[in-house]
């Protein structure tokens, strides 16, 4: 790893009388930073989806050939986030992210002066590989500085960032296209998101944090006491372990973080499958106008604030930390919710429709990362991110997007809702399976807190 990615501990430390206050100062500066950096990471994500119908249009491709330029993104991105989270492990938080940020831009400003598809295909499969920086250090960051019996919180308030970004992208390409015209989509939709985004690294880097003890305060265990915890944990890494075996043995070999990983497939799946297909969903079968696209694609991303933030309240203190009863919840509400996407003819129940699949469809997905974090030792958190998000970019999105636009394509439009019902029930399963695991582990430590 660079040198300047790596994590330096600080020379000093913080009085004792000024330690309560510089933590809670520094953890919300940390919250604000991952929260700000990742909504950045969506922007120079999801404006390639917004730029697919005129992408479509001059360069004369077929649904499959999108959806092949999403899913190299995606499966990019998915290997990516296996790798660089692992390795986040082992490096400064705000750097790594903040350094994400500026490669995404540069790719993407690259996107803008494509010609060919296989310029495009390029472009795509290295902004994925780059886009892997932005999640580790995020989870990593609140691992660092939220106890459990605050994570759920925490995570809500970080896992907005994906619908204040993915929302928010909408109306930045909508005002930039009013301004420049149409026939400047490419300046629209790749470079001024790009440019927004440098200025957003730089912004990461002044306000984002390091661990407490890197930042001159003690451990989180001596600041803050924790509640019951799920898994005993141990707050160092044996110094002679490295990323990679780090990854083996607390993600690899942990049933408790495969069960995770396999739930975030197939919400990947049911999401991507929703999003990526949405505008040329709507434009296409539904007959919507480019304007009422983008305010259902807009519903989509921002419906899940709210529902996040209370989901995140409950699983707290209505659930007491235990995160799949409320995921499993949502669940059988998405299925009702696609029904109706898929068989209304109704402008207004579509677009409600799309709404309610948003504001559930992030709540078992975030639920299912604050999970990540409660599964293993602390030290660990990047590696069993990186295996969540290996397997829910490499599988789940790619399903939703490679796959459903070939069954749309070969089927028509039911046969990719039958996908993505197919998924629902399996992600019903794999949290069924996470809960009680959970529980496992629960008891596991207050048996061994009992023989202390």
């Amino acid at each position: 790893m660079f040198d300047f990615l790596k994590a330096k501990t600080a020379n000093y430390k913080i009085p004792d009388e000024q330690v309560m206050s510089v933590y809670k100062s520094y953890r919300l500066k940390a919250l604000f930073s991952v929260f700000f950096g990742y909504l950045f990471y969506y922007i120079v994500r999801n404006n390639f989806t917004l730029s697919t119908p005129y992408l479509m249009q001059e360069l004369e491709l077929s649904k499959t050939q999108v959806g092949l330029l999403s899913s190299c993104m995606l499966i990019a991105y998915g290997i990516s986030k296996g790798v660089m989270s692992s390795l986040a492990d082992k490096a400064s938080p705000k750097i790594y992210m903040a350094t994400g940020l500026i490669l995404c831009s540069l790719i993407n400003i690259g996107l803008g002066f494509s010609f060919a598809f296989w310029m495009f295909a390029i472009f795509v499969i290295l902004n994925g590989i780059f886009q892997g920086m932005g999640v580790g250090p995020s989870f990593i960051t609140l691992a660092n500085w939220f106890p459990r019996s605050e994570r759920g919180v925490a995570g809500a308030i970080w896992n907005i960032s994906h619908n204040v970004g993915g929302g928010i992208v909408a109306p930045i390409i909508g005002c930039s296209l009013a301004l420049l015209g149409t026939e400047h989509w490419r300046l629209a939709c790749y470079i001024i998101p790009a440019i927004l985004t440098i200025f957003a690294a730089f912004i990461v880097f002044g306000f984002g944090k390091n661990s407490p003890v890197q930042e001159g305060l003690p451990e989180l265990k001596n600041i803050v006491k924790e509640d019951a915890i799920a898994v005993k944990k141990t707050e160092h890494a044996p110094e002679n372990m490295s990323a990679w075996q780090i990854f083996c043995l607390y993600a690899l070999k942990n049933k408790n973080a495969w069960f995770v990983a396999l739930v975030d497939v197939f919400v990947y799946m049911i999401r991507f499958g929703i999003i990526s297909w949405l505008p040329i969903y709507l434009l296409h079968e539904k007959g919507f106008s480019k304007g009422e696209m983008s305010i259902a694609f807009l519903f989509f991303e921002w419906a899940a604030i709210p529902s996040t933030l209370f989901a995140g309240y409950l699983s707290d203190k209505l659930f007491k930390g235990r995160r799949m009863p409320l995921a499993i919840i949502s669940m059988i509400l998405i299925f009702i919710c696609l029904i109706s996407y898929w068989k209304s003819d109704s402008l207004l129940m579509v677009t409600i429709s799309a709404a309610c699949v948003g504001c559930l469809i992030y709540v078992p997905q975030f639920l299912a990362s604050v999970q990540t974090m409660e599964v293993v030792p602390s030290f660990a958190v990047g590696s069993a991110v990186g295996l969540r998000g290996f397997c829910s970019y490499i599988f789940g999105a790619s399903l939703g997007t490679a796959l459903f636009g070939v069954f749309v394509d070969k089927f028509g439009w039911d046969a990719g809702f039958y996908l993505l019902i197919a998924a629902v029930i399996l992600c019903i399963f794999f949290c069924v399976l996470s809960h009680f695991g959970a529980l496992e582990l629960e008891r596991n430590s207050k048996k061994a807190a009992s023989v202390k």
